[in-house]
C-alpha cells in the first residue's frame, strides 16, 4: 500500500506560545520542585497560561478547538486538501510537558480526491502526542550545560487509525530533548530521536527501528496591540534521516525534511493562525518518481510548499 499520511499535520503552535510567555510562578515552583540551592527554579518551564488568570478551564492544563483548511499537504506522494476539526491540549506540570492534538480528517466532507476522512472510508481519527519529562527537575537540581539550560526524556507518538490496518501507521518518536538559551527573544528547543515503527501503511519498515529524527522548535513574539492580540512567529523543523524504506523501493527515500512556519494572531481566547510549511522529500517519498496505484501512472509530488489557515478557540 502507498502512504497518504496526514503525519505532524497541527502547527503544534499552543504548546510553543506557552514558551513566550513566562515561567512558572514561584508559588508554584514552591509547592512543587524539590528544594535546592541549585535547582533552575523559575526558569525550569513555560507557564502553561499565557495571559489571564482564570480565563481558561484549568490554570495549566490549556485546551483548544481549531477548524483548519489545508493545501497541497505533501506528507504522501500526492498532495492533499482538507478541512478537519483539530482539539489541542499542552502544559506543564511538575516534570511533565505535555502537547498533543486529535484530527478528526474531512470532518466537513471538504477535500481533494486525494484526501479520505470519516465519511468516505478514510481515517476517523488521527492524533499525535509529545510529552517530554524534565530530567532535572527528577534529579532536582540544574543540570544546565552552556546554553543548554534544561535536559528532557522526549517522545513523539503519532497514530493514523485508517479504515483497516493496511491503511494504519502507528510510529513511536523517544529520545533526548533540551531548551536552548539564545539570550535574544527567540525561544528554541530541540530533540532527537529514534523511531519505532509499527504499521506504516502496509510499508517495508513496519514493525522494526527505522531512522532518526532531529527536531528544532523556534518562537519569535512580534508585536502586542491595543485590543489585547498578540502576534507571534513560530516554527519548527523536522528532519527525518537513516531509514531503510529506499533499500527495497526506489521511490522511497532515507531522508525527510518538513519545515514549518506560523503567523499566529491570538485574543484570550480566540486564535487565527496562517502557516506555509516546506516539504522535501515528504513522507519519505522521491520527488517526481513514477508511481501507479492501480488507477494509471502518476509522478509524486512530495516536494513543495502546503498551506494552511486555522480559525479556533481556546479554553
Amino acid at each position: 500500500m502507498h502512504s497518504t499520511s496526514r503525519r505532524s499535520a497541527s502547527f503544534g503552535v499552543s504548546l510553543l506560545l506557552s514558551a513566550v510567555t513566562g515561567v512558572l510562578s514561584p508559588s508554584i515552583l514552591a509547592q512543587e520542585q524539590p528544594v535546592d540551592d541549585s535547582a533552575q527554579g523559575e526558569t525550569l518551564g513555560p507557564e502553561a497560561s499565557p495571559t489571564k488568570k482564570g480565563a481558561y478551564l484549568s490554570d495549566w492544563f490549556n485546551q483548544d478547538l481549531t477548524l483548519i483548511g489545508s493545501k497541497d499537504i505533501s506528507f504522501g506522494p500526492k498532495p492533499a486538501d482538507d478541512v478537519y476539526l483539530e482539539y489541542e491540549y499542552f502544559g506543564r506540570k511538575g516534570p511533565f510537558e505535555l502537547y498533543g492534538y486529535i484530527d478528526v480528517p474531512k470532518i466537513l466532507g471538504i477535500g481533494n480526491s486525494n484526501d479520505k476522512g470519516a465519511w468516505d472510508h478514510g481515517s476517523p481519527l488521527f492524533m499525535e502526542h509529545e510529552p517530554r519529562i524534565s530530567i532535572d527537575y527528577l534529579a532536582g537540581r540544574s543540570l544546565a550545560i552552556g546554553p543548554f539550560k534544561e535536559w528532557y526524556v522526549a517522545f513523539d507518538w503519532i497514530y493514523d487509525h485508517g479504515s483497516n490496518t493496511a491503511n494504519r501507521a502507528n510510529t513511536l518518536y523517544s529520545g533526548l530533548g533540551t531548551d536552548i538559551d539564545t539570550h535574544s527573544r527567540v525561544n528554541l528547543s530541540a530533540n532527537f530521536y529514534g523511531r519505532y515503527q509499527w504499521e506504516n501503511y502496509g510499508a517495508s519498515n513496519e514493525y522494526s527501528w527505522d531512522g532518526y529524527r532531529a527536531q528544532m522548535k523556534y518562537i519569535v513574539p512580534i508585536d502586542t496591540f491595543d485590543n489585547g492580540a498578540s502576534l507571534t512567529y513560530i516554527g519548527f523543523t523536522n528532519y527525518d534521516f537513516g531509514s531503510d524504506l529506499h533499500k527495497d523501493n526506489p521511490a522511497r527515500t532515507a531522508n525527510a525534511l518538513v519545515a514549518t512556519n506560523v503567523l499566529l494572531y491570538s485574543f484570550t481566547h480566540l486564535r487565527f493562525t496562517l502557516v506555509g510549511r516546506y516539504f522535501h522529500n515528504g513522507g519519505n517519498w522521491e520527488d517526481g518518481s513514477e508511481l501507479n496505484f492501480g488507477d494509471g501512472n502518476f509522478r509524486a509530488r512530495s516536494n513543495g510548499w502546503g498551506y494552511y489557515a486555522g480559525v479556533g478557540y481556546q479554553f
